[in-house]
């Protein structure tokens, strides 16, 4: 290392007495990079192009009376910490491949734990000063799983193609959402359940103060996140908290428009949940801060953000009072993005829903969902689940559009990868795509798999360095307009197209 320093600062003093500058060099130096906290040392790629450090804190670890609390600030460290390994995952059960998702979709077995609070960078930058385009991605799981080091969110591609990646780890399950009347009692905000939103927030906040000294601009930095990570974008953009760390927005397949999404709850009835889980356990809240992580993820339940008015506020409400994060949005969904809907078993229950649930309306309603039949039934309940992701990636486009200043760019990704099992354009089938890492997932990929890899890439990285994704050689992606609403299809041809179920969409749009 000694030998490889002195090469470096033999190298630096060539520059300087060759070009006859009096400023200092700002070469990248894996062997020591200062960030908050201490200094940190990397490692590069095969090609030695693309400089990588995994396990950078941005957070002191939640562990003992932090269970439950905001992040603090990262602990200093003595000497230079190698930062070249995966970090940790936030606790959660271990993973096993389930529906279309294999091993390549999950975090690895192991590190799990509870000291998670970490992030990873990938960057092609030779200087401290490129100001490189930042993408920070937010990773998916339905708010109990995932993590910042799966091989599917690898970020070495895209930092090839001219930006800065961040990946970033937050507490998921109960340790990221347990709301309580105590925890919001011990909180200055009087609120609890967030803390994964604020995890989120505070990785954020160490990309603004550090991110420049891997070549990155903090002042062009782009939230990114698939699902759950899609959900957390809509949050970032709308909570007060986020306002001014971050300067573009990409969701894929989520946000959180509609009043009965499932995953996102108000701060009361969160609290109850809570209150009613430290009563049926007969525990303290300072008992449970005490028992095992691996104890607690055993509990039942399912935890998800809460509207807490202070962290996140309603964001419907939010967009209609013009009170969010007014930035470009790049947005979609996939063809086969299903979620539960209706789970009627016969033509007559469906219609009989349908009247309870609509009264007046139901007869609309029926003729945009038809169930004559046991074959029409089955058609409407595919596109019931496929809306539960669409109609939320519309009414976001359109909101911002009519909203916000910024443009919105709104696509519908078709493609069907090939092999085995094959549930068609299923949920999360796209991200590997845009983020050019189709090399890391084991399916039998053709030649037209990689070109719409790169044509996706390109598009997510010109959006990332201009708040466009149109860029020279690309087929023109139309910027959304809710009078005539198109979206780009990403799919085996690359073309634009009506919305979707546009007429579908109205009827949910005027029901919400």
């Amino acid at each position: 290392m000694k030998i490889t320093l002195f090469t470096q600062i033999l190298a630096m003093s060539f520059l300087f007495f060759s070009c006859g500058k009096t400023e200092k060099s700002s070469l990248i130096s894996i062997e020591s990079v200062a960030v908050e906290g201490g200094l940190i040392s990397g490692k590069t790629d095969s090609t030695g192009q693309v400089k990588i450090f995994k396990g950078i804190p941005f957070a002191a670890p939640p562990l003992g009376d932090l269970r439950w609390k905001g992040p603090e600030p990262v602990q200093p460290w003595d000497g230079i910490k190698t930062c070249t390994e995966n970090p940790a995952s936030p606790m959660q059960k271990p993973p096993v491949p389930f529906f279309a998702w294999s091993e390549e979709f999950l975090i690895p077995k192991e590190p799990i734990s509870e000291d998670c609070l970490y992030l990873n960078v990938w960057t092609a930058a030779d200087k401290a000063d490129e100001k490189r385009p930042v993408m920070v991605w937010i990773y998916g799981g339905g708010f109990g799983s995932g993590g910042s080091t799966v091989p599917l969110y690898d970020g070495e591609d895209l930092a090839k193609k001219g930006i800065v990646v961040v990946n970033i780890n937050y507490r998921v399950g109960i340790l990221g959402f347990l709301a309580h009347p105590e925890l919001s009692s011990e909180n200055p905000d009087q609120t609890s359940g967030n803390y994964g939103i604020l995890d989120q927030i505070a990785a954020l906040e160490w990309v603004k103060k550090n991110i420049a000294a891997f070549g990155g601009d903090p002042d062009n930095v782009t939230i990114a996140g698939q699902s759950a990570g899609a959900f957390s974008v809509n949050a970032l953009v709308v909570s007060p908290k986020a306002k001014g760390l971050f300067h573009k927005a990409i969701a894929q397949s989520g946000g959180i428009f509609t009043r009965n999404n499932g995953l996102v709850t108000g701060i009361r009835g969160a609290e109850e949940r809570g209150k009613e889980l430290t009563d049926q356990m007969n525990l303290s809240l300072a008992d449970l801060r005490k028992i095992s992580p691996d104890s607690l993820i055993k509990i039942p339940g399912r935890y998800g953000p809460v509207f807490d008015g202070k962290v996140l506020p309603s964001v419907r409400q939010a967009f209609e009072e013009g009170k969010f994060s007014d930035v470009p949005l790049l947005t979609g969904w996939n063809a086969d993005d299903r979620v539960s809907g209706n789970q009627a078993s016969s033509p007559e229950e469906f219609k009989a829903n349908a009247e309870k649930q609509y009264g007046g309306r139901a007869g609309e309603y029926l003729q945009l969902f038809p169930a004559g039949n046991e074959v029409e039934l089955q058609e409407t309940l595919k596109t019931i689940g496929l809306l539960g992701f669409g109609f939320q990636n519309y009414t976001w486009a359109r909101m911002q559009s009519k909203k916000g200043q910024k443009d919105a760019f709104l696509y519908y990704f078709t493609r069907i990868p090939p092999g085995e099992p094959n549930y068609g354009a299923f949920h999360s089938a796209e991200f590997s795509y845009a983020l050019h890492t189709l090399r890391n997932w084991n399916r039998p990929f053709e030649q037209e798999d990689f070109d719409l890899e790169k044509i996706m890439s390109a598009y997510w990285v010109n959006f990332v360095k201009t708040g466009n994704p149109n860029g020279e050689g690309l087929p023109e992606w139309p910027i959304f307009d809710p009078e005539n609403p198109l979206v780009i299809e990403l799919g085996a041809e690359i073309k634009t197209r009506a919305l979707p179920f546009w007429e579908q969409m109205k009827f949910m749009e005027s029901i919400n």
